[in-house]
């Protein structure tokens, strides 16, 4: 909710990013991440866009504006934490699945590479002369030579994609 106030409220006051970040200073990026959720003002600099804004700080969290409250700030603050906990979680969940599609992959190349070795790379006694075997030949060894190939690459990358998506203690 605080990007899309954010976002809608620079646009109703006519700025664009780039003159709300010259504003605060900070750089258009910022303002970018903001409007996007994927990172939030820190209490400071929610004070700051309020002024820039000339609108309350409740507003920007999208409350209704109400009488001053003597701990305004300390709800703010609350608020704030609950948003970075949800883009924590968001943030852990896209490493959770990263993490588990690697793994996917490492599985999905020693299978098949498994299935290679078994298999002694059948297509090399296809007949090649008969149309239905030779296209079913090509394909199969087109698949093979680049699997061949490309797997080791894959799974180091893989390898190396697991070890960096680790949870980190």
């Amino acid at each position: 909710m605080l990007c899309e106030n954010i976002k809608a409220i620079r646009k109703s006051k006519g700025l664009s990013q780039e003159e709300l970040a010259i504003k605060l200073n900070v750089v258009r990026q910022t303002i970018s991440k903001w409007e996007q959720g994927l990172s939030v003002p820190d209490a400071d600099m929610l004070i700051s866009l309020s002024e820039a804004f000339e609108t309350p700080v409740s507003t920007l969290l999208g409350e209704p504006v109400t009488a001053a409250k003597a701990d305004d700030l300390k709800a703010v603050s609350e608020k704030l934490e609950i948003i970075n906990l949800q883009l924590a979680q968001g943030k852990e969940l896209r490493r959770k699945t990263a993490r588990c599609l690697l793994i996917g992959l490492c599985t999905a190349i020693v299978i098949i590479s498994a299935v290679f070795i078994y298999c002694g790379s059948p297509y090399l006694g296809w007949n090649y002369h008969d149309p239905e075997t030779a296209v079913v030949g090509v394909a199969f060894h087109a698949f093979e030579w680049l699997f061949v190939r490309l797997a080791p690459m894959l799974l180091i990358g893989a390898i190396l994609g697991i070890f960096l998506t680790r949870k980190k203690a």
